[in-house]
């Protein structure tokens, strides 16, 4: 297997001076549905509804040649052109297939995105800074992204620029090329203001004033500029000759720490793709360790050469950088792929990618170690998760609350988070009913402990008793009610049957945190049945006191 190894420096970039590669495909619409549906002929054309006509918002570059134009009507463009062929756009179709077509990208460096400030396809940007030797330097890099372009059929213009602006307007409006910061403010000033990206309205009344060249309008004093245009004048202005730092959003996460792999004949069984997984792993504990860090997510992506990219992510519960590790996670979580998996023409590139980084100092391994097999049961988790999902495999968490129905919570094994301790020793049944269930209690008035008890129709005769544990509500929570489940309704009286009053309270309260008291006691039957209840309210009150059952103890 003949492949090229890459260990992308990341750490450095923030050094360096910023370098910005913008490819713009003015025809990508039609070129990307001609890809998916080869029977579509040229030329063609894509309308949309605008204001009550059909308009055409996209076209080929024959169309374009044939005379038809952007914003023309659907029939004037078929009276021009009588063998144009028409398509309805499908935005959300093309939005998602540029966002795959950008993630493809990636392959080239790890920061790409989408220009969404100019539209949802047609201009994605490229952070090369710290990358570009890895092509042979910048020129040839903006060479192979238009090479690889056009040889799959894309119409295909690029720049290099210090800023995002100046690429943007150089591979829009000048030829393919690669420029120095040195000579940035000389190519600009000879663009025409709309390489500002500034919109029609603005650029219709720049050339009412006469200021067609960006060269021209720097010339003008900046106030009456933003007087008349507002501040998004000038910050185009400025963010275009470096003066204001433009951001860009990547797509996929910002890895510090990856390495990749790149064939010279793709590969497609997943077999393959593990094998080098396992590899790629081993390097990147490598770089992990020799700067003392560990990660928590690990990304591997796939780069296809029909320009897709598919990714595979996992997550370990504790910072790691164990390479046997990190590939027991893939290979489980390749288990779930099932059919989902598909290397179309081959992977030409596979990246491994570590994010949620860590200090992680040496440990010591052997008879001596001192985990006392958490961390054995850690790794196990991570396996059962990355196979049968995060959600699948969940531990319980204490929570600082007193209210024993938010004591506790699920969480997934690998959140990370330390179980809390309780905020002081209780006893505590070892089962909670889901929801308190009505309970009629004979006790002592005022707080004597319950004698006997009826639940779910079925009479508790108490023998023994502990209590009461005041549970007062938690004043700095929101208003929540507490779900209680009604006593079953009596049965229908027979003719001649004696008048049975209800063992329940036809208007049951439910319980609000900013007013009434829960006094918890623990009762024993005769049968040695423990059982945890709790009597909502006071007697004397207003109201009678009612009683709820809540859990179990052994």
């Amino acid at each position: 297997m003949d492949f090229q190894t890459s260990l992308l420096d990341m750490g450095n970039r923030s050094d360096r001076p910023r370098r910005f590669l913008v490819l713009f495909l003015p025809t990508w619409p039609t070129d990307y549905l001609k890809r998916v549906d080869p029977t579509l002929a040229a030329p063609l054309a894509l309308y949309e509804k605008i204001k009550g006509g059909l308009r055409i918002v996209a076209l080929d570059s024959q169309s374009g040649q044939a005379g038809v134009r952007l914003g023309q009507s659907l029939a004037d463009a078929r009276a021009l052109v009588p063998a144009l062929v028409a398509k309805e756009i499908n935005r959300p179709q093309l939005e998602a297939g540029f966002a795959d077509f950008v993630d493809w990208h990636s392959n080239a460096s790890p920061m790409v995105a989408v220009m969404e400030d100019v539209g949802r396809f047609g201009d994605l940007v490229l952070d090369i800074t710290g990358v570009d030797h890895l092509f042979g330097g910048e020129a040839p890099m903006l060479r192979l992204l238009l090479t690889r372009l056009r040889l799959l059929g894309y119409t295909v213009s690029g720049a290099i620029a210090p800023t995002i602006g100046a690429a943007w307007a150089i591979s829009h409006f000048a030829r393919s090329q690669v420029v120095a910061p040195d000579g940035l403010a000389t190519l600009l000033d000879t663009l025409p203001v709309a390489a500002l990206r500034l919109n029609e309205q603005q650029v219709a009344t720049l050339a009412q004033m006469g200021l067609t060249s960006i060269g021209q309008l720097r010339q003008r004093p900046r106030k009456p500029l933003q007087a008349r245009f507002g501040l998004s004048l000038l910050t185009r202005i400025d963010q275009a000759y470096g003066a204001i730092k433009e951001r860009m959003t990547p797509r996929l996460p910002i890895a510090e720490y990856h390495v990749e792999r790149r064939f010279a004949d793709p590969i497609g069984l997943i077999d393959d793709v593990l094998a080098c997984a396992n590899d790629l792993a081993i390097q990147l504990s490598y770089r992990l360790e020799a700067e003392g860090k560990g990660a928590q997510a690990f990304h591997l992506f796939l780069y296809r050469v029909d320009h897709k990219v598919m990714s595979l992510s996992v997550n370990s519960a504790r910072v790691t950088r164990d390479p046997h590790h990190i590939a027991k996670l893939f290979a489980h979580r390749a288990e779930r792929l099932s059919g989902e998996y598909d290397a179309g023409f081959g992977i030409d590139m596979i990246r491994l990618a570590a994010s949620s980084i860590d200090g992680l100092n040496a440990s010591q391994l052997g008879a001596f170690t001192d985990e006392e097999g958490t961390e054995d049961l850690d790794q196990l988790n991570d396996r059962m998760a990355s196979r049968l999902g995060p959600m699948a495999v969940l531990r319980t968490q204490m929570v600082a609350s007193q209210m024993p129905e938010r004591a506790a919570r699920l969480v997934p094994t690998q959140a990370g988070n330390p179980v809390m301790a309780p905020i002081r020793p209780l006893v505590r049944p070892l089962r909670l009913l889901p929801s308190p269930e009505y309970v009629a209690i004979s006790a002592e008035v005022p707080d004597g402990l319950p004698a006997s008890m009826i639940w779910r129709r079925q009479h508790y005769r108490l023998v023994k008793g502990e209590g009461p544990e005041r549970l007062e509500a938690e004043w700095w929570r929101f208003a929540e009610r507490l779900e209680l489940v009604r006593p079953p309704l009596p049965k229908t009286p027979e003719p001649g049957d004696k008048p049975v009053t209800p063992p329940y309270l036809p208007d049951l309260p439910l319980h609000e945190p900013e007013g009434r008291v829960r006094d918890y006691y623990r009762v024993e039957d005769e049968d040695g049945r423990r059982f945890w209840v709790f009597r909502l309210g006071f007697y004397g009150g207003e109201t009678m006191p009612s009683w709820y059952l809540h859990g179990f103890f052994a």
